[in-house]
């Protein structure tokens, strides 16, 4: 069978091209099995820094199988499919390094989850986020009102759910969920997004994303003695003492990972 996920790794990108454009890449239980496992390989890569999430043919995802789940008769299998399911979100979310979504076309139900599960989304202009559940009446899953409540205030998410929304790339763009618009090839855009965090110093990166990633869960004084500990960690680092030498020379630093 066809992979449904192309992976390529080139300049510490991996990036992980979904491959079901007829079916508009919807998250079919293989789909979703492949792509947790491509991503739990890129993040164990030494190679990879960046990670980016793409579509292929018309759209980023159009969401969940609906004919996948429209086969299932029993409330355990339907149980063990959004369980799945909801575990690709948390795969993300948890990964130490960083996932951009570089979306073209409908990033629809559970693909708009998909996109806000990733640390940055940039948006071609003729993406659309659509919040597309109660047309099949169903409520978003995945994760997408918690995602999106953290960036957008709770009553604007309700309204959007309550109705259906459609949003452009600009509208998500002027909303703050997306990180850029692209003018050209989507992926291009993310990559060259990505360029700045693939020469700094990567260790902070898994960092910076654990402590906001923890900033619901954290009080003021676990959020301290967390920062504390990590950054007593990177005092002591080479990245720290190369950085520091580069602003003493005045010159860019070229950081190791190490």
């Amino acid at each position: 069978m066809e992979s449904q996920i192309i992976t390529a790794i080139d300049n510490h990108i991996a990036h992980l091209k979904f491959n079901r454009p007829k079916q508009l890449n919807s998250l079919s239980p293989e789909f979703i099995e492949e792509l947790i496992d491509q991503l739990k390989k890129v993040e164990n890569d030494k190679r990879v820094k960046v990670i980016i999430l793409s579509g292929s043919g018309k759209a980023f995802s159009s969401g969940g199988d609906l004919s996948t789940m429209g086969n299932v008769d029993h409330a355990s299998q339907l149980s063990d499919y959004m369980e799945r399911a909801s575990q690709l979100t948390k795969t993300i979310v948890e990964l130490e390094k960083y996932v951009i979504a570089a979306v073209h076309g409908y990033a629809a139900g559970a693909g708009f989850s998909l996109a806000m599960a990733c640390d940055f989304l940039v948006a071609d202009k003729t993406a659309k986020f659509a919040m597309s559940f109660q047309q099949v009446g169903l409520i978003p899953d995945l994760g997408l009102l918690k995602l999106l409540s953290s960036r957008i205030p709770s009553g604007t998410v309700k309204e959007w759910a309550a109705t259906g929304k459609v949003l452009s790339a600009e509208e998500g763009f002027s909303r703050g969920f997306v990180n850029r618009l692209s003018n050209e090839n989507v992926y291009e855009s993310a990559r060259l997004f990505a360029e700045p965090i693939i020469n700094g110093p990567s260790q902070t990166d898994k960092y910076i994303k654990y402590l906001l990633n923890h900033t619901d869960i954290f009080s003021l004084g676990t959020a301290l003695q967390e920062e504390n500990r990590i950054q007593c960690s990177l005092l002591q680092t080479e990245d720290h003492r190369e950085g520091v030498q580069a602003f003493l020379e005045k010159r860019k630093p070229r950081f190791s990972g190490m």
